[in-house]
């Protein structure tokens, strides 16, 4: 079983459903506050482990309750605790969530300790890292700490994955680091102000990104290399919420090329798992295992 790396967030995230989002200014009645475990990174992590992957998780964490209620939650579940950093100064990263009665989402983001996984927490990570087969990371960590990650995998011969977000501008020096570029049909716009994904995916490529796999919902999902690219249909399953969504797809999609699949192949898995966690609410409750994954891959072969 090769090993993935994730550096990313790790946050608490409180939910709150109703019928429709409010308009600016309106307060509209939804269910009960639901508490759960959630931010990308930490998602990521737990979906590349649900889907097989060994998985190694370098985070930080507040040396509160919530940050010892999340490092207990992913030792459970088998992610190593020595790199679950705790910091004493600042709470735990938080997400308050809406969900309207379409499975749609708006997302805020207290970041707390995320935003101080600082350049020399990774470079002390550097044997750590050394010792994936990929590694995985997102924007909700300082963007020196993402840079500084993708280049000690490059350098020791990791497949690096970007999922961009959230969007912010990327430097052409980070873009160059990236072999699978991740973002969702908003995010290629926010990174290129294309609204064709098609182009957005050309020109991220033409930035130095090897391979662009923009995620697009119910419409599947678009592959760009070089000068080709590809379409891959989405799975037919009733969605409810498509909070984690993003993160079953990315987290999967590291699982599968650790694995050694093509990238066709792991795009199909990843679209599964996507897919998948749309049928269930939460973030990391959502998240599916790998025999959920391959039996839905199986039924629509």
């Amino acid at each position: 079983m090769s090993k993935v790396i994730v550096v990313g967030s790790a946050n608490l995230d409180f939910t709150v459903a109703a019928a429709r989002f409010p308009t600016v200014g309106e307060t509209v009645l939804g269910g009960d506050l639901y508490q759960s475990f959630g931010g990308k990174g930490a998602n990521q992590a737990v979906a590349a482990r649900k889907a097989g992957a060994e998985v190694v998780f370098l985070a930080m964490l507040g040396s509160d309750d919530h940050g010892r209620r999340i490092r207990h939650h992913l030792t459970s579940l088998g992610l190593p605790g020595e790199t679950l950093l705790m910091h004493d100064q600042r709470p735990t990263g938080a997400a308050l969530i809406m969900v309207d009665q379409a499975g749609r989402n708006l997302i805020a983001v207290a970041p707390g300790t995320n935003q101080a996984l600082s350049v020399e927490h990774i470079q002390q990570a550097s044997p750590t890292i050394a010792q994936g087969a990929v590694l995985l990371t997102q924007l909700e960590v300082p963007l020196p700490t993402v840079q500084e990650a993708l280049t000690i995998a490059k350098a020791h011969g990791l497949l690096t994955i970007l999922n961009p977000a959230p969007a912010v501008p990327l430097p052409q020096a980070l873009l160059a680091l990236v072999d699978v570029l991740t973002p969702n049909e908003g995010e290629a716009t926010g990174l290129t102000g294309m609204t064709d994904p098609e182009l957005a995916a050309r020109m991220l490529n033409e930035h130095g990104v090897r391979s662009v796999v923009v995620t697009l919902g119910e419409h599947g999902a678009l592959l760009r290399q070089g000068d080709t690219s590809r379409s891959f249909p989405s799975f037919a399953v009733h969605a409810i919420d498509t909070t984690a969504a993003g993160d079953a797809f990315n987290g999967a999609l590291a699982c599968a090329l650790a694995e050694g699949r093509s990238l066709d192949s792991a795009v199909i898995f990843a679209s599964a798992a996507g897919a998948l966690a749309t049928t269930k609410r939460g973030a990391q409750e959502s998240l599916p295992m790998r025999s959920e994954i391959e039996q839905l891959c199986s039924h629509t072969a």
